[in-house]
């Protein structure tokens, strides 16, 4: 029987778990992609059903890991992602920047919101390719946009909402530039 609570009680938690980070070169600097599993309380999809606006940021970290001293910092880049219920479409809507995506059924929503992709964080220029690196990345609720009602028990049980800090080391692998060699023959 406490096991079933138990059960029940996990399925009704709010929930953010970072499943997978990685770096991916562009043209001209790195984009993040990542994979995150998202849960929400009943609570929390009534409220987003209600009107409620979720803002998320998406926190990137890339810092240069020293031994005897604190890592430095390369690079911080902050993104915002919204989630929000337009009562009168009756359709969720995904806010990233200002591009906007709408969805029939909140799962859908959450599907999106959950597949991070093509972020830019990182400019070539930033990364020297002898180094090792540390990269890091965090999702959290924005508490700060919430209702005032809610700010106050914003870190505790549904509205608590954070990923852990899922940390790994980037390969930035070098790419040399193709030479072409001339070859003169003697006469």
């Amino acid at each position: 029987m406490c096991a079933l609570m138990a059960q029940s009680a996990y399925a009704n938690s709010t929930s953010l778990t970072i499943r997978t980070a990685e770096l991916v070169a562009v043209d001209d600097g790195y984009v993040l992609n990542a994979d995150v599993d998202m849960k929400f309380s009943a609570k929390v999809e009534e409220a987003i059903s209600k009107g409620f606006v979720l803002n998320f940021l998406v926190e990137f970290q890339l810092a240069k890991p020293r031994k005897y001293w604190f890592d430095d910092e390369v690079v911080t880049v902050v993104h915002a992602l919204a989630l929000s219920y337009h009562a009168l479409s009756r359709q969720y809507l995904v806010t990233r920047g200002d591009q906007q995506k709408a969805f029939v059924r909140l799962d859908e929503a959450l599907d999106d919101l959950s597949d991070i992709s093509g972020l830019k964080v990182l400019k070539k220029s930033e990364v020297d390719l002898d180094e090792a690196y540390k990269a890091a990345i965090l999702m959290r609720l924005d508490t700060k946009k919430l209702p005032q009602a809610l700010q106050g028990v914003a870190n505790d049980g549904d509205w608590g909402m954070r990923s852990q800090r899922f940390e790994w080391a980037p390969n930035f692998t070098h790419h040399p530039a193709k030479t072409e060699i001339k070859l003169e023959l003697a006469k």
